[in-house]
């Protein structure tokens, strides 16, 4: 398998490409004017304390305030334990007008603020640093029992030798890399809170204490790992700040990095901008001539898997059953490809046969391994459905580039020119018993206009012999389908 990151980055916004074996897996999209704030963190102040949600809304000087629920007030509890149910009340922990040190763990999404918590982490390369805590753990992404606890030995070793205090997490990319390459980032770290803790006490809140990196850098940081093959920027400033980023950070990095000078868009390459319009989509066809449906609520998102045109060639189940494996990787691909969080339900097409629904779901599972989100999925419920959950923290990519459309206000379909013809009529009615005037004039949309005049005629001549009023029409260019107005003349 190989691996490119493609990076175009323009004036006012940058884009981020993870490409395998020439598919785009990946995309990250940061604007000038709405960056992402996950990561950020703040001196925020309490502006209200609610015992019943046990959370507290804090101004961090977003206009939107954030969120904090006590669970995220609270230190984190051991490995291998789980929290504990007894939480304490939150008016024990803050008051209103307090100040308070929080970091943003989810970015505001739709009408939600921020979601913010005290656990505060610092991520490099390799570690990720938890001042408030003791802990050292090792990413679960880490299966290798024997290479976990050579990671965790070597980073507590390291940790106790510099004298830090806190806690780390080693970062999956750290898996077989040498004991020194890691530890070498925890003096960066320590630099790094140390210069935060000093910036503190010198700002009035609300005010951001720490930004995260921009996205090209994050880049390196966050998705370059072998088999990494190359890193391809099209803004030779970036290229600039890369390499030098890489050189004091990551050096084995340094030679992937190539400033991108083709006349040809970067984006281009790998057919990148045909996916970003395609995954705006809501069907997504697969090689089988099947196809999902892919649709996005406020509370969950659903995906429908259908044969489509596939017939198969031996029989029913088999077809079925061949279906729902080429979907199971097409939905963990358009997961990532989406950003798609929240509560996920997939309704692959019924399997009878145990076997064919415990290899569909191992199936999806393997996909989702190299989802950099969370994931956990359920078993196959009792009406075909797989329920999975996937961490949110930034707006999905159709969230980030479209907009609730002005005409259906976000239902995805609109009222009939039949059915606004009725409309029509009973408010012609209702006027007509409240006034007396000589006739009346209605404006609509072409489509309405014409069915009233073509299908609607004989009706129209009736409600006029029965009001006892002449009904004329006018076509309005600047009405939706759904607006009219009735004047009276």
């Amino acid at each position: 398998m190989s691996e490119e990151i493609l990076i175009n980055v323009s004036p006012v916004e940058t884009r981020v490409a993870l490409v395998e074996n020439g598919v785009v897996q990946e995309l990250y999209i940061e604007r000038s004017h709405g960056k992402g704030y996950v990561g950020n963190i703040y001196k925020g102040k309490v502006v209200r304390v609610l015992p019943g949600m046990q959370a507290a809304f804090v101004d961090i000087g977003l206009g939107r305030t954030g969120f904090i629920h006590v669970a995220d007030m609270i230190p984190e509890p051991p490995e291998g334990e789980s929290r504990r149910h007894d939480l304490p009340d939150i008016r024990t922990l803050v008051r209103d007008g307090q100040t308070l040190l929080v970091q943003v763990a989810k970015d505001p999404i739709g009408t939600k603020g921020a979601r913010l918590t005290t656990h505060l982490t610092l991520s490099s390369r390799y570690l990720v640093y938890m001042p408030n805590s003791l802990h050292i753990g090792v990413s679960t992404r880490i299966d290798d029992e024997q290479e976990r606890e050579r990671l965790r030995q070597g980073v507590e070793t390291a940790a106790q030798a510099s004298g830090v205090s806190g806690g780390f997490i080693v970062r999956t990319v750290a898996e077989g890399v040498d004991t020194d390459s890691i530890v070498a980032d925890i003096p960066f770290l320590q630099k790094l809170w140390a210069d935060l803790s000093a910036k503190q006490p010198t700002v009035d809140a609300p005010a951001v204490i720490h930004e995260d990196m921009p996205l090209y850098l994050r880049a390196l940081r966050d998705l370059a790992r072998a088999p990494l093959e190359k890193i391809r920027v099209d803004s030779r400033l970036s290229w600039k700040q890369m390499r030098d980023f890489a050189a004091n950070y990551y050096p084995q990095l340094v030679e992937l990095i190539e400033c991108y000078t083709d006349g040809r868009p970067l984006l281009d390459l790998y057919g990148v901008e045909e996916e970003i319009r395609r995954a705006l989509d809501t069907r997504v066809p697969l090689k089988s001539n099947g196809y999902l449906i892919i649709e996005q609520t406020e509370a969950m998102t659903t995906v429908d898997v259908n044969t489509g045109a596939f017939v198969g060639h031996r029989n029913l189940e088999e077809t079925i059953f061949k279906t729902n494996l080429e979907a199971a990787s097409a939905i963990a691909r358009q997961l990532r490809l989406r950003n798609l969080g929240g509560i996920i339900v997939l309704d692959f097409i019924d399997m009878q046969d145990p076997e064919h629904q415990r290899q569909v779901l191992r199936t999806l599972e393997k996909a989702l391994e190299k989802d950099h989100a969370k994931t956990r999925i359920t078993g196959v419920s009792e009406l075909g459905l797989i329920e999975m959950a996937r961490k949110r923290t930034r707006e999905s990519l159709g969230q980030m580039m479209c907009e609730p459309c002005p005409v259906c206000h976000g239902r995805g379909q609109v009222k009939s020119a039949e059915t606004v013809c009725y409309e029509i009529f009973r408010e012609i009615l209702r006027e007509a018993r409240t006034y007396n005037n000589e006739k009346f004039l209605v404006l609509a949309s072409a489509v309405v206009v014409d069915r009233l005049l073509d299908e609607e005629a004989a009706y129209v001549a009736d409600l006029e012999a029965f009001i006892g009023r002449t009904i004329e029409f006018q076509v309005e260019t600047l009405f939706t389908q759904e607006q009219y107005d009735i004047v009276l003349v």
